[in-house]
Formats: C-alpha cells, structure tokens, sequence
C-alpha cells in the first residue's frame, strides 16, 4: 500500500483541527488550520464527494428537491 505524502498531510491537520476544537476551542490559529485543511482535501480524491455532499446538503436547507 502507498500512501503519498498529501494523504498524510491531510490526516495530521485533520487531526491538528480536531485537538484544536476539542482541547482549545475555536481561536484565531485554529481557524487557519482547518482552512489549510480543507485546501489540502480539495486535491485529494474525497473532493468531487465533499462538493457532492456540500450540493446537497444546500439543496435541502433551500428546499429543492434533486
């Protein structure tokens, strides 16, 4: 199995996000971290998904049904 390095960097700030929220609260540098995050996903396969969901889960809150 290969794992590349953007996969890898896409866990730890995941997991970098997660501390941050769960230990710290939400403060100014863990708010950069988590965007940094979804940067990193947006190059990774789980993006065409995320934008998926993100569509519809828009969808829904507007009321359009797909």
């Amino acid at each position: 199995m290969t794992v590349t390095l953007p996969l890898v960097l896409v866990l730890v700030l995941g997991v970098i996000a997660w501390a941050a929220i769960k230990f710290l609260g939400i403060r100014m540098w863990a708010a950069i971290v988590i965007a940094l995050f979804g940067f990193w996903l947006a190059h990774t396969f789980l993006a065409p998904a995320v934008e998926s969901g993100t569509r519809t889960g828009v969808h829904i809150v507007n009321g359009k049904h797909i």
